[in-house]
């Protein structure tokens, strides 16, 4: 790791005004508490001065509403240099006869005047507890200073500031992201030789958002970037803008900008930028929204490109949300480009997983080309994590080098999770869950555009897993075809069509292989607008670009509409069902023998697998069905007629 600068030129030091208040009042209160307690040691009780008057002992009083001091005759053989001590006692108000006994027993008696020592320990019992809370108050918001930035400084950026080229990065260390990289390279480039863009009249970007998926390597190569200029870089999370009070995030924003003006040029990164970011149109119920939020958010626009002009400081920010920003952040002059930076391909995967491995010890048998066509849809930060498995799973093993065997565990481990022997089935579950899983196996070996089944399994693993059949696609897919949607949603049924056709009844083990076919079939309708009695209209609002899920609701279409699109999602699975049953049918003879070969082995794959799956027999309604039957037929037809354009 490099050195990080946490703003030791920024943070002034914590001053002792808080501790030296705290001396000082304590000092009063000890002062008080003498005032008030300097006699408390002579005090004794009424009944026993009145007594000591009536025993001609008491030799003078002095009477106070709250309090009489007295003193004693000498005693017989005392000198005349012993001084006479001074008793206190409290005065009770319902003795009225005390001055008539005083008088009757020959006792000098006086009223105490005013003016002693009573004011001051009245004036300091009013003003030393507020003032010993105010003082310990200012103690802990000088101690805040040395452990945060909190408290007194909640108005400070808290970026993290990175000298000249210190962050450790460079483009040598990012990898599958090529088109990035060169769009980032001319912002690298502009920092170290500016003078050949400005004689031309060109500007430096003002703003640069790096958009896409988890873990592609955003924030990575925003240090990259940060290295390769060699310029001081300020790092800080979008989220640590917004507080409670509203104006605080505001304030941040413009300490900041403040900071990296004065060590022009640099680079400003911000990341997750959606939690300071989002549009100002959705505002919910609440009149206003969130104020602190909308400041901090104005006050960032203002930054960017508002009266003052901005030189030098280059702002670069990550989010996997786009479609939740402000239109005004996103427009030029803000953030003039928009750099997409997506899930890497074959040759990329490749690239970072050999950037990975340089510090592993890979085995003879390992080959790199092979992990990354058998990784598609991974990202850099799945990469990693998954050369750092297989060296935890060879260390297990007390291996000398990661073999590929480990490589291939840990691709299960991280697509189905870890392996839980100590779940024990019954014979009854078991052997449910092996035809369920050949079922799957022997439909995806024959439907279009399914990937190839690499493995069947009934050792449970993960959550809920009983049993999977692993199939790794042979190549990067952006497309699907209308006939692989079909085949895909028969292979996901292919399980529960298994149990039908052998035991007559079905399980609970396809409840998530019909929400993924029941899912895929909506999108099918609604989003993708197969449906031939639909249409290619879309029901669907926009999804989020980068992030899994789909959540948004559709959009607002009359009952009749909502019910054609049920009755069409449901022909759909109907149809897959019935192929699926089908299939496995013709192919019953195969489905018990592979089935029973499951049974004994728990795991099938490689050759093995490879020979029973090669024959699965095709019934001739697939294509029919796949292909949409007459449908696509008449258009092939009318294309044909028409020399390749549409006719009405």
């Amino acid at each position: 790791m490099s050195p990080e600068i946490n703003r030791s030129d920024q943070t002034p030091e914590p001053n002792n005004i808080g501790r030296r208040v705290v001396i000082l009042l304590l000092w009063l209160l000890f002062l008080n508490l003498l005032l008030m307690r300097s006699d408390q040691d002579t005090l004794v009780p009424y009944s026993q001065f009145i007594d000591q008057v009536e025993a001609q002992k008491v030799s003078q009083v002095n009477i106070g509403t709250e309090r009489i001091e007295y003193t004693l005759k000498p005693e017989i053989g005392a000198t005349d240099t012993d001084k006479p001590k001074i008793l206190v006692t409290v005065p009770i108000p319902q003795d009225n006869n005390l001055t008539q006994r005083l008088e009757d027993h020959n006792v000098e008696f006086s009223a105490i005047p005013p003016g002693q020592n009573g004011w001051i320990s009245n004036l300091l019992s009013w003003i030393v507890p507020p003032l010993i809370f105010f003082g310990i108050w200012i103690w802990l918001l000088s101690r805040s200073q040395i452990n945060s930035p909190g408290m007194l400084n909640v108005g400070k950026s808290n970026a993290r500031i990175y000298s000249q080229g210190d962050t450790g990065v460079t483009f040598e260390d990012v990898a599958g992201v090529d088109e990035a990289k060169t769009e980032l390279q001319e912002i690298v480039d502009f920092l170290k030789s500016a003078d050949k863009y400005t004689r031309l009249g060109a500007k430096i970007p003002k703003g640069v958002l790096l958009v896409g998926p988890p873990g592609t390597g955003k924030t990575l190569l925003a240090k990259a970037i940060s290295g390769e200029a060699g310029v001081p870089f300020f790092c800080i999370s979008g989220s640590e803008f917004i507080e409670l009070f509203v104006g605080i995030g505001a304030s941040r924003v413009r300490n900041l900008f403040d900071q990296a003006k004065t060590q022009a040029p640099c680079i400003v990164f911000i990341d997750e930028l959606d939690a300071l970011g989002k549009s100002r149109a959705n505002l919910g119920g609440m009149v206003g929204g969130n104020d602190e939020r909308e400041q901090t958010l104005n006050q960032l626009l203002a930054e960017m490109d508002g009266f003052d002009p901005n030189t030098g400081v280059i702002l670069l920010a990550a989010t996997n949300r786009p479609e939740v920003l402000d239109p005004a952040l996103l427009r030029p002059g803000r953030f003039d480009r928009q750099v997409v930076v997506d899930r890497p391909d074959k040759i990329g995967r490749e690239d970072i997983l050999r950037i990975h491995a340089q510090d592993v010890r890979l085995g003879s048998d390992v080959d790199l080309a092979k992990l990354a066509a058998r990784t598609p849809g991974f990202a850099g930060a799945d990469l990693a994590n998954l050369i750092n498995e297989a060296a935890l799973l060879a260390a297990r093993n007390n291996r000398d080098a990661v073999m590929m065997g480990d490589f291939n565990e840990a691709i299960e481990r991280i697509l189905t999770g870890l392996e839980k022997r100590s779940r024990v089935l019954n014979e009854l579950e078991k052997k449910t869950v092996a035809y369920h899983e050949v079922g799957h196996a022997l439909i995806g070996a024959i439907m279009p555009g399914t990937s190839k089944v690499e493995k069947i399994s009934i050792v449970p693993r993960g959550i809920g897993a009983l049993g999977y059949t692993l199939q790794l696609p042979e190549e990067d897919r952006f497309l699907m075809l209308e006939d692989e949607i079909r085949g895909r949603i028969a292979t996901l049924l292919g399980g529960r069509a298994a149990e039908e056709l052998i035991f007559g009844r079905v399980s609970t083990g396809a409840s998530d292989d019909i929400q993924k076919a029941t899912d895929l079939a909506e999108r099918f309708v609604t989003i993708y607008g197969m449906s031939d009695k639909l249409g290619p209209i879309a029901f669907e609002k926009g999804r989020q670009q980068f992030l899994e899920g789909f959540t948004n609701p559709r959009r607002a279409v009359s009952p009749k509409i909502a019910e054609e699109i049920d009755k069409e999602v449901k022909a759909l699975i109907e149809g897959s069902h019935r192929i699926a049953l089908n299939i496995l049918a013709q192919n019953q003879v195969l489905l018990e023998t592979t089935a029973k070969t499951l049974l004994e082995q728990e795991i099938l794959e490689g050759e093995e697998l490879e020979i029973q799956l090669k024959q699965v027999q095709k019934p001739s309604v697939i294509e029919n069905w796949l292909l949409r039957g007459d449908v696509c037929d008449l258009l092939a037809t009318e294309l044909i007629k028409s020399n390749g354009k549409i006719v009405s």
